[in-house]
């Protein structure tokens, strides 16, 4: 393996270190559910991205071809941690936020899981 490519992937391993390391301190230290869900869906996704972007540095460096594996991992990823964390928000909202304390929306949409409960 030549040093271009492992200069590259020590990179990527140790920012994402970071990023991982940085997400998980916030979630132990945050306090609320919602500063809470921040952390594991933004900092510690990526993460756990710069991981599977060294190991497809790695394995195209010693095989010479590209794995596909951690290309569709990282994608899938990327795809649902929003996903989880706006269901986590909308949970948290339903079960903890009254329809009264909630600012008015100027469009033709409101607040989505309010839109068919009375005011409560």
């Amino acid at each position: 393996m030549n040093f271009v490519a492992e200069l590259l992937i020590a990179v990527s391993l140790v920012i994402s270190g970071i990023f991982g390391f940085v997400g998980s301190f916030g979630l132990v230290k945050l306090t609320s559910t919602v500063q809470r869900l921040h952390a594991p869906t933004k900092a510690t996704t990526l993460g756990v991205g710069g991981i599977l972007v060294a190991s497809m540095i790695f394995f195209y460096a010693k095989n010479g071809h590209l794995s596909v594996h951690e290309l569709l991992i990282t994608l899938f990823l990327f795809l649902t941690a929003p996903v989880t964390a706006s269901f986590i928000a909308k949970t948290y909202m339903a079960r903890n936020v009254s329809k009264r304390e909630l600012p008015e929306t100027n469009g033709k949409y409101g607040w989505s899981i309010y839109d068919d409960c009375p005011d409560t």
